[in-house]
């Protein structure tokens, strides 16, 4: 009893439970909503312009070594492989500030879809429904709704993919075109080569570099896939 009299959805809930009529909200709650909902969009406004922050300082370094690497044909293929270092950086922050971003978005979302689409379609707000404990539950206990590594997965599927394909596409036209254009396999392998790391050991560590981040995507897809299939309502917080 002490759970139901503290939260407020506690107390609706058993009314209903003992069959009394929903409280239906008010002229002065609703547009305490709407207002709620206009900090929610501010907020991820917001947060995706950081998104596009990182992405944007990913996308200038990734220029700034091309235009080192590229700059004559003697110049040195390693800045292709250090931006891979900044890249994973801006990754690793992109992923940690789009969890952020994905709450604020969710929250958006969920409003639009129970609040103000049932209100303009139907003109009934459709309490019975229960959207509005979904929605103070995440205000009472908020929580990351994607984890890491689907985060990681969702930003290298809409950005990172073309950030890191022309990285490495750049990085292999480096090696077969200056500086002079290829001619065998073990040319390519001692144009690999980087002080004491033989060609072959940096060819296999820039493959399992572009791999992992694309079984990370993979997984993220399925993941993303599955939550789709065991969603029980049409749409869910994240």
């Amino acid at each position: 009893m002490c759970f139901m009299q503290r939260y407020p959805w506690g107390r609706l809930a058993m009314a209903v439970e003992n069959g009394e009529e929903r409280k239906q909200l008010d002229a002065a709650e609703i547009g305490a909503i709407a207002h709620l909902y206009r900090g929610e969009v501010y907020r991820s406004t917001l947060w995706r312009t950081r998104l596009d922050t990182t992405t944007n300082w990913a996308v200038v370094t990734l220029g700034i070594a091309l235009s080192i690497a590229f700059s004559s044909p003697a110049a040195s293929p390693l800045p292709l492989i250090l931006v891979g270092v900044l890249i994973f950086f801006f990754l690793m922050l992109e992923a940690r500030r789009y969890r952020y971003f994905n709450v604020w978005r969710a929250r958006c979302r969920w409003m639009e879809l129970h609040f103000f689409a049932p209100m303009l379609h139907d003109g009934n707000l459709h309490m019975e429904e229960g959207w509005q404990r979904v929605l103070a539950e995440d205000y009472w206990r908020p929580t990351h709704h994607v984890s890491m590594a689907v985060a990681i997965g969702r930003r290298i599927r809409r950005n990172y993919f073309w950030i890191l394909l022309i990285q490495s596409t750049a990085y292999l036209g480096k090696l077969f075109v200056h500086p002079d254009p290829l001619t065998s396999a073990p040319q390519l392998i001692d144009r690999a080569t980087i002080g004491p790391v033989q060609g072959q050991y940096v060819l296999g560590l820039g493959a399992i570099y572009c791999l992992t981040w694309g079984v990370i995507s993979l997984l993220s897809w399925r993941d993303d896939r599955n939550r789709a299939k065991t969603r029980p309502a049409r749409s869910g917080m994240g």
